[in-house]
């Protein structure tokens, strides 16, 4: 681990960042709120709101956009931690604006990109003015374009050529009503970086994060667990693998990896080796196009 003349270490000087900008958040916006999907990511995002404002309770509350398709080991724990927190939890159905005619199905059964529409809608209903977003700038170069701070219009929108500047740890909230700010407080940490905190601070996070044993298929070149939402097709055949999951999103698209790795020290081992990008492996959504993610981002994606 890389340590720097003040005596910290690389971890340190990451959680400093991530915690100055949680405050700044806390102490600038009168709204704020934090997606929590129950995912590795926003479960670090959790744990450091934790310590920034400890004795304290978090003071915002945790926005969950549900698909409907999620893993429901994740859902478990997801409720669980909230529970243990005395956090309280906001969840925003992607099956409500279906009901609601706001989005329609897609072919194949995707729900990963009608979840805007919720997004978008939770923001307006809690009246929001900053999101905490678990987004890293390592894992897709879409994402490498965002500030700490992004700011959104009206509707919502990402312009990536018309970001405002960041010099050192300075940050621009302004917005007018009905804007917004995304806030992304991991940004300059890897995958790497989120495994070692995790191990180092002995941080709780779903079982399928671990190898394990689950029926799989193989579709365009992923691993798929046999869910009520990903079914084989004819042709595909399932078998049972050990496995384990890099990203806990919505599970008809996110695909497993081949793995052995059983505890956070070895997950960190398998991860400072791999060549192979987190959601470039296991994210068939963002294979749709190279600009996939942009798009979707200008639209208001997360």
């Amino acid at each position: 681990m890389t340590t720097v003349a003040t005596g910290l270490s690389q971890l340190d000087l990451l959680e400093a960042e991530s915690i100055h900008v949680m405050r700044e958040v806390a102490a600038e916006f009168e709204r704020p709120a934090l997606l929590f999907s129950g995912g590795k990511d926003s479960i670090v995002m959790l744990h450091l709101a934790s310590k920034a404002f400890w004795p304290a309770r978090i003071p915002f509350p945790l926005v969950h956009v549900d698909t409907g398709h999620n893993f429901d080991e994740v859902l478990a724990f997801r409720d669980r931690r909230v529970a243990e927190l005395g956090a309280r939890l906001v969840v925003a159905r992607v099956q409500d604006d279906i009901d609601a005619g706001r989005v329609r199905e897609v072919p194949g059964g995707l729900r990963n990109p009608l979840q805007t529409t919720t997004l978008l809608r939770a923001i307006e209903e809690g009246r929001y003015d900053a999101v905490f977003g678990g987004a890293r700038r390592d894992e897709e170069k879409a994402r490498a374009k965002e500030r700490f701070f992004s700011f959104r219009d009206a509707f919502g929108q990402w312009d990536p050529k018309n970001q405002r500047p960041e010099l050192w740890n300075l940050y621009n909230g302004r917005h007018a009503r009905g804007e917004h700010i995304r806030v992304f407080p991991l940004s300059n940490w890897t995958e790497l970086d989120v495994w070692r905190y995790i191990a180092r601070e002995g941080i709780e996070v779903p079982a399928i994060y671990f190898a394990h044993e689950r029926e799989v298929f193989e579709r365009d070149g992923m691993l798929l667990g046999v869910t009520p939402h990903s079914l084989p097709r004819e042709g595909e055949t399932v078998s049972t693998r050990v496995v384990r999951y890099r990203t806990v999103g919505d599970a008809s698209c996110t695909g497993a990896v081949s793995s052995p790795a059983r505890t956070p020290a070895e997950v960190v081992e398998e991860v400072a080796v791999t060549r192979l990008t987190e959601r470039g492996a296991t994210r068939a959504d963002d294979r749709a196009s190279e600009a996939a993610m942009e798009d979707r981002k200008k639209e208001g994606y997360f």
